[in-house]
């Protein structure tokens, strides 16, 4: 398949956590209450491109070294990384709506869509009402989780082809989520949840980067063009189709071909990053305290929005700047323990597991 295999592993892909930061940063300060501001949901977007990305990567790396992919060592290194701080946060969460709410704020059939991971269509058919403080995030989680258990079956059936073919495969599925999303806002008139949240039209986020972890892939293939021509052109067009798809307005447009502009856009933009970390643009992503927090992002993810929810409850006559810095503060602070008490030692035992 003409690559070369980083002898540090796809984990550490250099910009990647720098992107996870960027992104989490995004969805914290919307939330925090800069939404009128601040593009959250295109923080989350990125977060979906990323995670097909790496996937994808890991996988062609798997089938590099060992001619196939192990799918019950793929589903159970999921499990470990994703679900302990899944369901510890859903746990926590329930019991702070319990004490400040109430036990009549919680519900158990929306808590139990949460833990079986369809929160997304819960959202979409029911509201919030019910949900734990704070876990109305999770609904990503189980776009990412609807994705997890598809995609292997697909990437594993399209071996047989080349990776133009399979990247080509990838970007057709694409394509049909946009058809659909078109159908969808212009005939049937849903809800922006409706188009927002749900799996079926939201997941060509996640496959665009599958689509570039399989052909011209930064980190396993051969440059495709010269530095001058990502400088002068590609990244500029790609930051510039991103800045349009933040400005533009129209309600049918942001429902609909922004997603897919957005997953076009960012796939140069990863690939520039990875390859010219050099460039001053991408130089922050590489810093360490940026990096530190990508490395954080999932937990941080998970507690965020409870954190901050909490704060503005129990400080409401604190000022906003404050509630956020002590939220950002509380959440960090989780979220590091969280990495040290439970992601860690389950990385550890999935490495052992599955090695």
């Amino acid at each position: 398949m003409g690559q070369t295999l980083p002898s540090h592993g796809a984990s550490h892909i250099p910009s990647l956590d720098g992107f996870r930061a960027l992104s989490v940063a995004l969805v914290f300060l919307a939330h925090a209450g800069l939404d009128n501001v601040v593009p959250g949901g295109f923080g989350v977007t990125v977060f979906f491109f990323l995670s097909g990305f790496l996937i994808t990567t890991l996988m062609r790396m798997e089938i590099a070294k060992n001619g196939h992919v192990n799918l019950g060592h793929f589903w159970l290194r999921r499990v470990l990384r994703i679900l302990p701080p899944f369901y510890l946060v859903l746990a926590g969460a329930s019991l702070l709506t319990w004490v400040i709410d109430g036990p009549g704020a919680l519900g158990a059939a929306p808590i139990a869509a949460q833990a079986l991971h369809i929160t997304n269509y819960w959202v979409i058919g029911h509201g919030y009402e019910g949900v734990p403080t704070g876990t109305g995030v999770y609904w990503s989680l189980a776009v990412e989780e609807h994705f997890y258990l598809a995609f292997p079956w697909l990437y594993v059936a399209l071996q047989r082809f080349a990776p133009r073919s399979q990247a080509m495969v990838f970007l057709g599925l694409c394509a049909l989520v946009l058809m659909w999303r078109l159908f969808l806002v212009l005939h049937v008139h849903p809800s922006a949840d409706r188009t927002y949240m749900g799996t079926d039209t939201r997941i060509d986020s996640i496959l665009f980067g599958c689509a570039l972890a399989v052909w011209h892939n930064p980190v396993l293939d051969a440059p495709l063009l010269a530095e001058k021509w990502w400088k002068r052109l590609l990244l500029p067009g790609a930051l510039g189709v991103l800045a349009a798809c933040l400005v533009v307005r129209g309600e049918v447009f942001r429902e609909t071909l922004r997603y897919t502009l957005q997953g076009l856009a960012l796939a140069p933009v990863m690939i520039a990053a990875i390859r010219f970390r050099h460039w001053p643009l991408f130089r922050p992503l590489n810093w360490r305290p940026v990096a530190f927090l990508g490395v954080l992002s999932y937990s941080f993810y998970l507690v965020h929005f409870a954190v901050i929810s909490a704060v503005q409850r129990i400080a409401p006559g604190l000022d906003a700047l404050l509630q956020g810095l002590l939220a950002l503060a509380i959440a960090l602070a989780l979220a590091a323990l969280m990495y040290r008490y439970v992601e860690r030692p389950c990385a550890r035992l999935r490495q052992r597991l599955t090695d």
